[in-house]
């Protein structure tokens, strides 16, 4: 199978890769300028995907060109590349500049995968297209509610694409994933980790929420399978939600930590009132919405559909980053 990768030197996109490389898999991948760390098999392309949302209409721009040449012969294309989450953005218009890459680049780039016959576009969206807290488990049925410009962007992004969908063929399959953890995994989780190794005492030993998460390894193994179409038929123009199964609190995924990492969870019973309270008042709002707050979702329509099951346990994935001392 040939498959165009986005997003290949990322967090969940260097695991994607290693595991096409590993099922025999051709890829071509966009990157934003060549690596030498990467497979020696991979055919890579050069751009940024902020050239091809200014550059989109015209047909003599160097990178649509080089875009075009490169999906000659693929499958599949899987799109992961995006603008995250950035917490000290100081673009001047924020909306702008996430559209810019995740809604405008990401149709342009569907648009030439259509034109160049590819049979199925792979979207990694996000669970805040859903919203940033529940009451009970998201499921692919609730009506969107974009939290932020990151989500919007992304929301957008998935309505253009099923549009496309319809006017040109292409299969499209849209995942949303809550928080991924895994090795090196960035931002607050990756923060988490490394307070927790270091001993230091964090004020959340009382929080009573429920969060879904997702291991690495999980996330990559449905990707991989959507990526497939010859095993996952019923994904085309489907969205999914995808989870470990399993939700715990922030304090219950602290305790996991420290245990998998050899060390005692110094974990104080500070009330959540207080701290939410504090957080609000400095500005840190998002920030005590994912730490205190809950968000869940339903994931069975992943195993329902495609029969798909999460190939590692939250405790298991947890173990194999201890073991990967190297990147954790």
């Amino acid at each position: 199978m040939n498959v165009f990768l986005t997003g290949a030197t990322g967090f969940v996109g260097s695991a994607l890769l290693a595991r096409y490389l590993a099922d025999g898999f051709a890829v071509r991948a966009l990157v934003r300028q060549r690596s030498n760390s990467l497979p020696v098999e991979l055919d890579q392309v050069v751009g940024d995907l902020s050239d091809l949302a200014r550059l989109e209409g015209d047909p003599s721009a160097l990178l649509r060109d080089d875009i075009q040449r490169a999906l000659r012969g693929v499958d599949v294309l899987v799109h992961l590349a995006a603008r995250a989450h950035i917490m000290r953005d100081e673009a001047d218009d924020p909306l702008t500049e996430y559209r810019k890459v995740n809604r405008d680049a990401t149709l342009a780039l569907a648009r030439l995968a259509a034109q160049a016959g590819v049979k199925r576009f792979v979207f990694l969206s996000s669970i805040g297209v859903n919203g940033n807290q529940t009451v009970k488990p998201f499921t692919e049925l609730n009506a969107a509610h974009p939290h932020d410009a990151y989500s919007l962007s992304k929301y957008e992004a998935e309505q253009g694409l099923l549009a496309i969908a319809r006017e040109t063929g292409i299969e499209v399959v849209i995942i949303r994933p809550p928080l991924v953890y895994g090795a090196n995994a960035p931002g607050n989780f990756g923060s988490l980790v490394k307070w927790v190794k270091k001993g230091v005492p964090l004020p959340l030993g009382a929080v009573h929420n429920k969060r879904s998460m997702v291991a690495l390894d999980n996330l990559v193994d449905f990707i991989a399978l959507c990526t497939d179409r010859n095993r996952s038929p019923k994904a085309a123009n489907e969205v999914f939600l995808i989870s470990d199964g399993v939700d715990v609190s922030t304090t219950e995924l602290l305790r996991k930590v420290a245990k998998a990492c050899g060390v005692k969870s110094r974990l104080l019973p500070v009330p959540v009132g207080l701290m939410w309270f504090t957080a609000k008042l400095l500005g840190k709002g998002a920030i005590a919405d994912r730490l205190f707050g809950s968000l869940q979702v339903d994931s069975s329509k992943a195993r329902d559909l495609l029969g798909w099951r999460p190939v590692v346990t939250m405790d298991e994935a947890l173990e194999r980053m201890q073991l990967d001392k190297g990147r954790l």
